[in-house]
């Protein structure tokens, strides 16, 4: 889970909305540089962090259980560029939400201005794709810890979220698992000579 182009929740309501924010440095490696003087954010990753916000949106009420993809970008325009100092601030919304899938309206904005406006759609993949989760539980976790989804997560009501049980399990079990192997293999440091 290391590719996330996003670095917080700043608003998180189950089923409606999300906001997320995205601060762009000049030590981001994908800036883009073909235009010599002026590195920019690619609009690509713009998509990909607000597929990220709304991927994230639509698949926490069932507890991150599902399959959930990015199906198709069905609307993206671009109104200006983001530069390295930019924050910008993703907001999806959830459109529509079905058996198979569900439709987001993304708005990136930085300091007020609109930066784009997007429509996403999004796809549940059943058992035929396969059992395993497209990512471990314990590391999705880890994730939306450092993300701090559930620092803000709310239901429709605005009753806090909790992270689901399955995931707060497998967190405990890895991090067992971790402190056992590191007592059975104890710490060699080599030797000065």
């Amino acid at each position: 889970m290391r590719w996330f182009w996003i670095d917080r929740f700043i608003e998180f309501v189950r089923d409606t909305q999300a906001r997320t924010i995205k601060n762009v440095t000049f030590g981001e490696e994908p800036l883009d540089n073909y235009l010599q003087s002026c590195p920019h954010y690619p609009h690509s990753l713009m998509i990909e962090g607000m597929a990220q916000t709304g991927g994230l949106l639509v698949s926490e009420p069932e507890g991150f259980t599902r399959k959930t993809v990015l199906a198709k970008v069905s609307k993206a325009t671009f109104h200006r560029i983001v530069v390295p100092g930019d924050c910008i601030e993703l907001q999806a919304v959830v459109q529509a939400k079905h058996a198979t899938g569900a439709v987001i309206d993304g708005k990136i904005t930085c300091a007020g201005q609109s930066v784009a406006e997007m429509e996403l759609w999004f796809a549940f993949l059943d058992e035929s794709f396969g059992a395993e989760a497209l990512f471990p539980p314990e590391d999705l976790m880890r994730t939306l810890r450092i993300l701090r989804l559930f620092d803000v997560a709310v239901d429709t009501q605005g009753n806090k979220i909790s992270p689901p049980k399955h995931m707060l399990d497998a967190e405990l079990a890895s991090a067992e698992a971790l402190r056992q192997a590191a007592r059975s293999k104890p710490l060699v440091l080599p030797s000065k000579t």
